[in-house]
């Protein structure tokens, strides 16, 4: 689905009701006062009517007589919508518990897929692709101090790594990776004391050069587990002396790992 487009007054109606329901302000089942909120939001019925179909389309709300609209169950809602995982992200700081969770959760997705994907883009890749890699990566090296473009320049890396696979289906899995990956990003390029991502990166793309699927997957692999540890360095809590990893054995990338040593990435 097409990413909802934010505009006017109907555009943040959709996105405050959305925030409310996904941060348990509005919980599952509650039934909404549309009178309430009509007032509360400043908006005409009509206005938040057409707000609450938007979020309907997504699984979020419903409508039935004699209930009224309702927030449905989240295991109705659609997780993998790139609105409703913006919608998540979105809001910066410190993650929460309920941010941790959904990071951990996509970073497990990506460390799915990305290591096979990569598989593919080494075998299939064209002098395009590489291009576009390397166009990313030179643009990753020229950021600076500047993490919005650091931000962009990763998120076109990743992009292009999907897009060389030349899997319609696996392209598409940009929707659902890049909201978590720019979330990530925007927390760990903000501190000065994050390790440089170019090299992982190189890594990566000289294995796909090289149409190497197993050099490739295994370059990818360890920018993985390091994106992973740098999260976790970041969001530990102040006063901590425990590892890098979750409380599980596991960082944000969802391989187990028991040292602290590991390659530059994000």
């Amino acid at each position: 689905m097409t990413p909802y487009a934010r505009r006017g007054v109907h555009g943040q109606t959709v996105e405050a009701l959305a925030r409310r329901i996904l941060g348990g302000r509005i919980p599952e089942g509650a039934t909404l006062d549309l009178v309430a909120l009509q007032s509360e939001l400043d908006v005409s019925l009509t206005a938040l009517r057409e707000s609450l179909k938007v979020l309907a389309a997504k699984g979020m709300v419903d409508a039935r007589q004699k209930r009224g609209t309702f927030v449905r169950a989240r295991a109705d809602w659609n997780l993998l919508d790139a609105d409703v995982l913006r919608w998540q992200f979105e809001g910066g700081g410190r993650a929460t518990d309920a941010d941790r969770t959904l990071l951990r959760n996509l970073s497990e997705v990506r460390a799915i897929v990305e290591p096979a994907a990569v598989r593919l883009a080494a075998e299939r890749r064209t002098d395009a692709d590489l291009a576009a890699l390397e166009a990313a990566l030179e643009a990753m090296g020229e950021q600076g101090s500047d993490p919005g473009r650091a931000v962009a320049a990763d998120l076109a890396f990743h992009r292009a790594l999907l897009a060389a696979t030349h899997n319609e289906l696996l392209e598409r899995m940009e929707m659902v990776i890049e909201p978590g990956l720019a979330h990530r990003d925007r927390i760990v390029h903000s501190d000065p004391h994050s390790e440089d991502p170019v090299p992982a990166h190189r890594a990566v793309l000289d294995a796909v050069r090289d149409q190497d699927p197993k050099a490739a997957e295994a370059a990818m692999h360890a920018l993985l587990v390091q994106a992973g540890r740098d999260l976790e360095r970041i969001q530990r809590p102040a006063g901590t002396d425990h590892d890098d990893t979750g409380h599980d054995g596991t960082g944000y990338d969802g391989t187990r790992h028991d040292d602290t040593k590991g390659t530059g990435g994000k």
